[in-house]
């Protein structure tokens, strides 16, 4: 068990989002200044997602590094190409493989990945063939601190958490939108890490077809909706030797918003002033105490 004193890492999910100008970007902020310098100054972690889309190629990696200089105790986490998780109709190639490596190995060697998150979808159901997918996944990738996400609840048995505690390999705690077959919150512990994503609870648009990315996750959670989640982040952090807190409603930044309340109920002080644009688009804000 690891002491209460375990670091505990809050941030959103991503950076570049066009609906984050003039909101969470200033309009004054410097073109020069790099959104990921940028966020470093308040949060000390990010979750790319990009690297969902397409592996990124060490060069991004290193360029990456360098923006975060200023933030010595930070540290990115990253999703797993989507060709390992969503696109299962055959085993990647290797040389996707050596590819999402490649990029990878970059963060780990200068100590700047915190982990890799295989996200799988609500669809990848707890049968012979998925758990067969899973576990020639995780192995695939076994080098690195792993994170695994599923969201329908035939994951929710102790055989899982036992085989991931086994393995070493962490469980992702998540908040969405609850339907039938639904994984709920929860507060699993089952490798060093301990990991939380906060999707939002837009149920009216969260499995709609025609839904676009930013109406899935436009959502704001209220003060009240958050207390349960850190009083859960705690316990995790009883357990875990490193948390990551993720907020993924990224729609105008509201990720950003629910990142700094989770912030400071946590206990969490940084002492960069947050932006204007930001407290005029969310005032509950300004009640929020910095440094």
């Amino acid at each position: 068990m690891a002491a209460t004193t375990a670091v505990v890492r809050v941030g959103p999910a991503g950076w570049s989002y066009q609906d984050w100008q003039g909101i969470v970007y200033p309009p004054e902020m410097p073109r020069q200044l790099h959104p990921l310098e940028y966020l470093s100054r308040y949060f000390d972690t990010v979750e790319v997602n990009a690297s969902y889309y397409r592996p990124f190629p060490p060069g991004n990696a290193m360029h990456w590094v360098k923006l975060l200089e200023g933030n010595p105790g930070f540290k990115l986490t990253a999703k797993l190409y989507k060709a390992f998780t969503h696109e299962r109709e055959s085993w990647p190639l290797q040389p996707d493989i050596d590819a999402v490596r490649a990029g990878f190995d970059v963060l780990m060697d200068r100590q700047r990945l915190g982990a890799v998150l295989v996200q799988f979808p609500w669809s990848f159901k707890r049968t012979v063939e998925n758990r067969r997918w899973l576990a020639r996944v995780v192995g695939t990738f076994s080098e690195y601190p792993l994170v695994v996400e599923v969201r329908h609840v035939s994951w929710n048995c102790p055989e899982v958490f036992d085989e991931l505690a086994q393995r070493g390999i962490a469980f992702c705690n998540i908040d969405q939108p609850l339907f039938s077959g639904s994984l709920g919150p929860t507060a699993r512990v089952t490798g060093r890490l301990g990991y939380v994503r906060l999707h939002g609870r837009n149920a009216d648009d969260w499995f709609r077809e025609d839904a676009g990315r930013d109406e899935r996750y436009d959502y704001l959670y209220t003060p009240e909706e958050l207390d349960p989640w850190l009083r859960k982040i705690e316990r995790i952090r009883e357990m875990a030797a490193e948390v990551y807190a993720i907020t993924n409603n990224h729609y105008r930044g509201q990720a950003v918003v629910n990142a700094f309340e989770l912030q400071t109920g946590l206990g969490i002080q940084k002492d960069a002033p947050l932006p204007e644009s930001l407290l005029e688009t969310y005032p509950r804000l300004r009640n929020v105490p910095r440094g």
